[in-house]
């Protein structure tokens, strides 16, 4: 039975590989010993299988080349529960749980099910829940949001700015992260090497906390951090303070800021008020999304906070100082892309109608 280059050297392969599974590396090898002149009664033997098996597969192959070396797709073993066990199934565990049996587990919903006359046990219950992607036990926090039109207009104010940059305007994304822990392992973190992940020490020493306010140039990226003692009026007057006189005069300085209580003070409002240079536009409630320095205070926590060792509070802000330095050195602009107009023609068409004004 001869063999050409190219599947003489597929069936090796299917010899060599660990993956292929025992069964097709034994039909190759039959096939390779066919191609090599052996009698089918010497193979049977060497294999230690029967010669009819011998014959079965030297006949796949000639008809089928080494895809005949495959078994074939089978239907399996007949469905025992139909299309409406499955739906109830599904049905099942996107509904409410009973009282005091959050979330729906498996088991529940078998027990539910079985109440109802259907009988099925736990473990069909989750393959058909894993084939319909159907995860009861997972879940993730939401605010539901209406249709506010204050939201939207703040928004797409915020928006519009991120993308177009008024002529002469020097706009500044501003904000607080408060509460930073200052936090020492008991022990040395054990670096990487090759198969061995890193091993950092679960315990650890507190040494205080750390408030910063930020200010990103969203032109540019480039970001100035101060520690802050306290977060009230007081502390963030005297950050505009400092901002109006880093800032080239000559241009108007736009700030997009929260509602923070600080940010909406009547000592605040009058001082901007004697500052017609600053203007600002407060992002919605609940959106601090929409605010580009949160962006930089993700980075800073992943790259530095969250996996950090802080001997004290000065050990923290000289780090934080740091980090801002190294990242002003190769600041770019950040790529805006959300589009507030278009998200909220997306959500009136997908929102469900309680929502909506509709409703």
């Amino acid at each position: 039975m001869p063999l050409s280059r190219k599947q003489d050297r597929k069936v090796r392969r299917l010899v060599a590989a660990a993956g292929a599974g025992q069964a097709v590396a034994r039909r190759a090898r039959i096939v390779l010993l066919a191609a090599a002149g052996r009698p089918t009664t010497a193979i049977a033997a060497e294999l230690g299988c029967s010669v009819p098996t011998v014959r079965t597969w030297r006949e796949r192959f000639r008809r089928r080349g080494v895809a005949g070396l495959f078994d074939r797709p089978r239907s399996g073993r007949p469905e025992q529960h139909g299309p409406s066990a499955r739906l109830a199934v599904v049905a099942t565990a996107a509904s409410v749980p009973p009282e005091g049996a959050t979330p729906w587990t498996r088991a529940t919903i078998a027990a539910h099910l079985a109440e109802r006359g259907l009988v099925l046990s736990p473990s069909t219950v989750g393959r058909v829940l894993a084939e319909a992607k159907v995860r009861p036990h997972r879940g993730r926090g939401w605010l539901n949001r209406a249709d506010d039109d204050a939201f939207w207009a703040q928004a797409g104010a915020v928006c519009h700015l991120y993308l177009d940059i008024p002529p002469g305007t020097l706009l500044v994304s501003v904000d607080e992260k408060t509460g930073i822990q200052a936090k020492s392992r008991r022990y040395p973190t054990r670096r990487t090497r090759p198969g061995q992940a890193e091993r950092r020490e679960f315990e650890y020493r507190r040494h205080g906390t750390v408030s910063i306010v930020a200010a990103m140039d969203v032109a540019t990226g480039q970001v100035l951090a101060e520690r802050i003692g306290r977060n009230d009026s007081a502390t963030f007057i005297a950050f505009l303070r400092l901002l109006h006189r880093l800032t080239d005069p000559a241009l108007r300085l736009h700030l997009i800021m929260d509602n923070s209580s600080s940010h909406t003070s009547r000592a605040t409002r009058a001082w901007l008020a004697a500052h017609p240079r600053i203007t600002i536009t407060h992002t919605p409630k609940h959106a601090s999304w929409l605010n580009m320095v949160e962006q930089w205070f993700g980075i800073l926590t992943r790259r530095l906070l969250r996996r950090g060792d802080f001997t004290s509070r000065k050990d923290l802000e000289a780090q934080i100082t740091a980090f801002t330095i190294r990242h002003n050195r190769t600041a770019r602009p950040y790529q805006w892309r959300y589009d507030a107009d278009a998200d909220h023609a997306r959500y009136l068409q997908t929102a469900p109608a309680e929502y909506t004004k509709a409703a």
